[in-house]
């Protein structure tokens, strides 16, 4: 009898074994190389499947690379900010993938294309390479279905161009706001080079905050400061290979961006519930 429970275990683990290492070899090899003859089927082109990684090591490096140089004086910023795709565009044209790890992202150009995968949401699926990217990246670009319509038309009224018009005394005075920095700059040192990029970030915020929750900047600081803590670690994990339940692992990364992201939300419901009790004693509309 003992023999037979303890074959039957072995036999469990064996079974379970090699299912296990079947799913495995299925995602990093036999499902990728599918969906690479589909894609080429249809007449698209991109590098050939790399085991794991695809085509990340190649935006790693190719990312790295172009930070190390400053920018020439152009418009032409995609070299810079989206190496990868500028490289796969001048090799294989408007029809075009690149692998995220072991998933194929396809290239939209074509503009009657790119209105059929945003109007027929039921049949083109939005995904994430990586889950914990829903920390930061959540709302419309995350939702599916019946809720992404939902929240599709709660959020229309905010684009009229009435709407937007309101918006203007906020841009105004985050513009103000701006500009009296950088003439206190400039009147206690006549003449200096400007470095613009905290400035614009802290404009960006500025907005964000006046338009939407009718706060200055200060007041809504620390949540922005959070915002670019988490879109830092964001930036590694699309770098990274996807491996399933990683993201469970109680690694220093893992908390701290979960920390962040319920700092965020406790941040953000403190704002709105602020903003409700000053609507209900009639100090705003």
């Amino acid at each position: 009898m003992e023999f037979s429970v303890s074959s039957m275990v072995v036999s469990i683990v064996c079974v379970g074994l090699i299912t296990l290492g079947c799913k495995v070899v299925n995602w990093i090899w036999l499902k990728p190389k599918k969906l690479e003859r589909h894609l080429r089927q249809q007449g698209l082109s991109g590098n050939s499947y790399r085991l794991l990684i695809g085509d990340l090591n190649d935006n790693s490096k190719m990312t790295k690379a172009a930070l190390s140089k400053p920018m020439e004086f152009s418009h032409d910023i995609v070299p810079y900010v989206l190496p990868l795709l500028h490289d796969i565009f001048n090799k294989y044209g408007r029809k075009s993938f690149v692998w995220l790890g072991p998933m194929p992202s396809v290239i939209l150009f074509d503009a009657e294309l790119m209105r059929e995968a945003f109007t027929k949401y039921r049949v083109y699926e939005k995904s994430h390479s990586n889950p914990l990217i829903s920390l930061l990246v959540t709302g419309l670009v995350g939702h599916e279905g019946d809720k992404w319509v939902k929240h599709r038309r709660i959020i229309n009224p905010a684009f009229h161009v009435e709407k937007m018009k309101d918006m203007l005394p906020a841009f105004h005075a985050a513009s103000e706001n701006m500009l009296s920095k950088w003439e206190m700059l400039f009147s206690s040192k006549g003449t200096c080079e400007v470095d613009v990029w905290p400035y614009l970030c802290a404009f960006a915020g500025d907005v964000i905050s006046r338009a939407s929750f009718g706060s200055n900047f200060e007041e809504g600081q620390r949540f922005f400061q959070l915002q670019k803590e988490q879109a830092a670690f964001i930036r590694i994990v699309l770098d990274s290979v996807y491996i399933p339940f990683f993201r469970f692992l109680p690694t220093k990364m893992n908390r701290r961006m979960k920390q962040i992201a319920k700092e965020m939300d406790t941040l953000l419901r403190g704002i709105i519930n602020k903003r409700e009790k000053a609507m209900r004693a009639g100090e705003s509309h």
